[in-house]
């Protein structure tokens, strides 16, 4: 579904001349593409919406990262063309939950493992990245297990 969304854009943003749109979905897609050259032979084949996610989450962290070096080096030029591609990228991610409600996940997480929380806390962030990596940002989650675990 998602990427035949992505492929939809694509061709309407070609249709409309939105060049900078039609670049990063180009990108997108080969980078789809990349991913389903390397998937197993048995398994192989389209990939599914969640890895399609998966492709494009790294995408937008890595151009989180590359504003950060482009403001550091006082390149606004780039930083301003991350991000235009970074807005485009965040318009096919689902919407992250809020803060309160990522605290809140937490605890029921650590409550229903409390054993194992007892016995070693840091198998927890483990738990807590599985469950909860379609609904907030990893760099979120530890923010708030970190807290979580000083008190």
């Amino acid at each position: 579904m998602l990427r035949q969304k992505l492929q939809e854009d694509q061709i309407a943003a070609l249709k409309s001349g939105d060049k900078d749109k039609l670049s990063v979905l180009r990108f997108i897609i080969a980078q789809i593409k990349n991913k389903e050259i390397d998937k197993d032979p048995p398994a192989g084949g389209d990939l599914n919406d969640e890895e399609t996610l998966a492709v494009l989450k790294k995408f937008a962290k890595e151009l989180k990262e590359s504003i950060d070096a482009f403001e550091k080096g006082n390149r606004a030029d780039l930083v301003d063309a991350s991000k235009k591609q970074l807005a485009i990228v965040s318009q096919y991610l689902p919407a992250e939950i809020s803060d309160e409600d990522l605290k809140k996940e937490i605890e029921k997480i650590v409550s229903d493992n409390k054993a194992v929380y007892d016995q070693n806390p840091k198998v927890i962030i483990g738990i807590c990245m599985k469950q909860l990596k379609t609904k907030a940002d990893p760099s979120r989650i530890m923010k708030v297990l970190s807290a979580y675990g000083s008190h």
